[in-house]
């Protein structure tokens, strides 16, 4: 048993609850229960990077319960960036504990709950025991950079041996390079799991005994948390999403499963992989000794990566629709259908999501920016410019200008479609006349030249300009974020009142796993009472000629953070 679940037991009761004689007790919460109202809502467990959050909604996207809960970041080198996976699912389950009281303060029994999705952090590494159910070291996150020399070796070898795609058909150089992408749609880099695992592998001893030993299960975020609410070890159900599956650089998207010819590449055993599942079925039911026992019995019937959870719930279901999420990082999502669609422009090529085990996929063209949300958290912990998030809008709003200030946020590289992990964060354009508040709104650009560079890619890759962009996620709550986000890129922002869109992409899912309210992901028309709350559109002010100047600027600050940290062939 977690400390976090026999602290919470323990403290459930006041000290005047605890004398009361047990026949009351139990007397007077039974007429509690019975006067607690029944109804049908769907729980989400969204499990981010710095957070973890349990929204409860009804049929109408209207949150009836909710809790949040901050979880430790260790970053003990430079790059590296780490989370102890155990402490990911001590706070999950407090925090689904909290939203279920609070939904029983509300008047809710919390039979109320019917089925529940879960929605994570993409990329992230976790290595576990099969026989103990215990993680083996710290988890590497999606941002972390150790891994550069790991990328280099493997792209030596890709060079110089090449991956064999067929039993005697070797691929190297540019066409191994192309073989990878067609078969994963993603390049080599440290942004995906297999890399990470490779680094693991190398570098930690019980994980390279536990992987000859056959005791080592490898899974991505929901795989261990899913893991955990089920029973654990007791039932072992091992499983990985689609769309997650899709960002370990091992899965062929073509036909949902994992190459054993990069298997091969890597140097993985089979037996330490996950099965793959669809985004919206039943994979199980909690167990009772999870969460303080508030969803036991519950189906489980969604899983999803963050950002492909983000453009369900923003009801982009269709080819041609798009999303962009501002969290700790930025993904822009541009649905494709179900036709993959290669891009020759920097982006790539994923599963947007799978409506059940027998659906076809539908997929996506993804831009990703590493660090959005993070940039302005580190100017609150690190550099202590503002108290709290929401405080980079005040500060930025005090100069009209960013005095002529760029700031690459390269913390840890750059992704689409720059794709360089040795580019280093760079303030360029400094001078006396600098202060703060000029590098406070350097940062908001920094976040809407990143997305503008992305956008300008998918209108080469789709030979169709972008008009309306819908935004989700924390950095959107500023409007002069968003403001800055529509003068940088020259479209109208489209930010929805309730902007809760990870979560409620995984309810929905969920919810259509058990047919909850007759919604089906297939039949997009079955969700249009869902979140029909308004919007604010944010519509572009500034003239062309400085728009356009602006972005040359930027595209030279980015050419000199580029390249800055060169790694070597471990």
């Amino acid at each position: 048993m977690s400390t976090f679940r026999r602290i919470s037991r323990f403290f459930s009761f006041s000290s005047s609850t605890i004398a009361t004689p047990a026949s009351s007790f139990k007397q007077s919460d039974t007429n509690a229960e019975q006067n607690l109202k029944q109804g049908e809502f769907v729980g989400s467990l969204d499990c981010g990077t710095t957070s973890v959050r349990f929204i409860i909604f009804d049929k109408y996207a209207n949150i009836i319960a909710q809790n949040q809960l901050e979880f430790p970041q260790y970053y003990p080198n430079p790059g590296w960036h780490e989370h102890d996976a155990e402490e990911i699912q001590q706070h999950a389950e407090l925090c689904i504990q909290n939203a279920m009281k609070e939904l029983e303060t509300t008047g809710w029994a919390k039979e109320s709950v019917k089925v529940i999705g879960i929605t994570n952090q993409r990329e992230t590494t976790v290595a576990w025991s099969r026989k103990t159910g215990k993680s083996l070291c710290k988890a590497i996150v999606w941002t972390d950079s150790r891994t550069k020399n790991t990328v280099i070796h493997y792209q030596k070898k890709l060079e110089e041996i090449g991956v064999e795609v067929k039993p005697g058909e070797w691929k190297k150089g540019p066409d191994g390079v192309e073989a990878l992408r067609e078969i994963t749609g993603l390049p080599l880099s440290t942004y995906f799991s297999a890399i990470k695992l490779r680094w693991m592998l190398d570098h930690i001893p019980d994980v390279a005994a536990a992987h000859e030993s056959d005791d080592l299960l490898f899974g991505t975020v929901e795989s261990w948390v899913l893991y955990n609410l089920v029973g654990g070890a007791s039932t072992n159900l091992h499983v990985c999403e689609v769309t997650n599956a899709s960002r370990t650089l091992l899965l062929n998207t073509t036909t949902l499963k994992f190459e054993p010819c990069l298997l091969s590449f890597f140097g993985f055993r089979s037996s330490i992989l996950p099965k793959i599942v669809s985004s919206s079925e039943v994979y199980g039911n909690v167990s009772p000794d999870a969460a303080g026992g508030y969803l036991a019995g519950v189906r489980v019937g969604g899983l999803v990566g963050d950002q492909q959870a983000a453009l369900v719930g923003n009801k982009c279901l269709k080819e041609g629709q798009a999303k962009c999420t501002y969290g700790t990082g930025a993904f822009l999502l541009f649905c494709t259908g179900g036709e993959i669609v290669k891009s020759e422009h920097g982006l790539l090529s994923t599963i947007a999501y799978q409506a059940g085990p027998h659906a076809k996929p539908v997929y996506a063209l993804e831009g990703s920016i590493s660090v959005a949300g993070s940039a302005v958290k580190w100017l609150r912990d690190t550099m202590g410019f503002i108290e709290d998030a929401a405080g980079v809008n005040t500060l930025a709003a005090k100069e009209t200008d960013t005095g002529g200030v760029y700031f690459v946020t390269a913390f840890s590289g750059l992704l689409a479609p720059y794709w360089d992990p040795g580019a280093g964060g760079l303030l360029i354009g400094v001078s006396q006349y600098t202060n703060p508040s000029h590098i406070a709104r350097a940062t908001l650009e920094a976040n809407a030249f990143q997305t503008r560079a992305i956008i300008e890619s998918m209108k080469l890759d789709s030979r169709n300009g972008l008009h309306h962009l819908k935004v989700d996620g924390g950095m959107t709550n500023g409007d002069l974020a968003m403001s800055i986000l529509a003068d940088i890129g020259g479209f109208t922002v489209v930010r929805p009142e309730m902007r809760e869109s990870t979560a409620l992409g995984s309810a929905l899912l969920a919810g259509a796993a058990i047919r909850l309210f007759g919604w089906n992901i297939e039949e997009p028309e079955t969700l249009k009472e869902v979140n029909t709350k308004g919007t604010t559109e944010f519509n572009p002010s500034m003239e062309d000629r400085i728009r356009a100047r602006k972005w040359e600027g930027w595209q030279r600050a980015v050419e000199r953070s580029k390249g800055w940290e060169e790694g070597v062939d471990e």
